[in-house]
């Protein structure tokens, strides 16, 4: 590589990083996951960024490794599953999240309860500000069914949350995910 690939490089991890990180936090919900996820699609453009013709679909070229990556991942996990190991869970630190941000741990929490097939579009919609067009590319559907999933999911985060006693008792303006996303509100949220 050049000085001015390696630059180009870096500017893209720079850039697209934190979404792509938080996106695979949003699919795996276990870090190390997350961060091989990452590192693994980063690994990928390294190999393969240069075929991309236009350097402004970057972001959606990553995020569709990315998610073709936790596919990959998942149907490997079918077909080979994992052993639980209570033992490790013994050993891991007990790290308690700062009250500034219980609301995202208990939002991430309840996204976790939502189908699996809903998880992507509403993770990539409501955390990564990402447009129907570009998610229904990320994760290779029509925009109907971009616009399907995050319905049913918000709807599935929504009986999730209400369940929980902690958010039962607020107003739906303390947690409304469609204040977070002003420019394209669901009606029905």
């Amino acid at each position: 590589m050049n000085m001015n690939s390696d630059d180009h490089f870096e500017a893209i991890v720079s850039e697209h990083y934190a979404p792509l990180y938080r996106f695979a936090m949003s699919l795996t919900r276990a870090e190390a996951d997350a961060q091989d996820l990452t590192q693994h699609t980063f690994h990928v453009w390294a190999v393969k960024g240069r075929q991309l013709r236009e350097s402004s679909k970057a972001r959606s070229w990553l995020f569709t490794t990315l998610h073709r990556a936790f596919l990959a991942s998942r149907r490997r996990q079918s077909r080979f599953p994992l052993c639980e190991l209570d033992e490790v869970a013994q050993e891991l630190p007990n790290v308690s999240p700062e009250l500034s941000h219980l609301d995202s741990v208990q939002v991430l929490a309840a996204l976790a309860s939502v189908d699996e097939i809903f998880q992507p579009a509403v993770a990539l919609f409501y955390l990564e500000d990402s447009s129907y067009k570009e998610i229904a590319e990320i994760l290779e559907v029509p925009i109907g069914t971009v616009k399907s999933r995050i319905a049913r999911g918000i709807a599935q985060l929504r009986e999730s949350l209400l369940a929980d006693g902690g958010v039962a008792n607020r107003s739906n303006a303390d947690w409304d995910l469609s204040a977070a996303r002003a420019e394209e509100p669901i009606s029905h949220f």
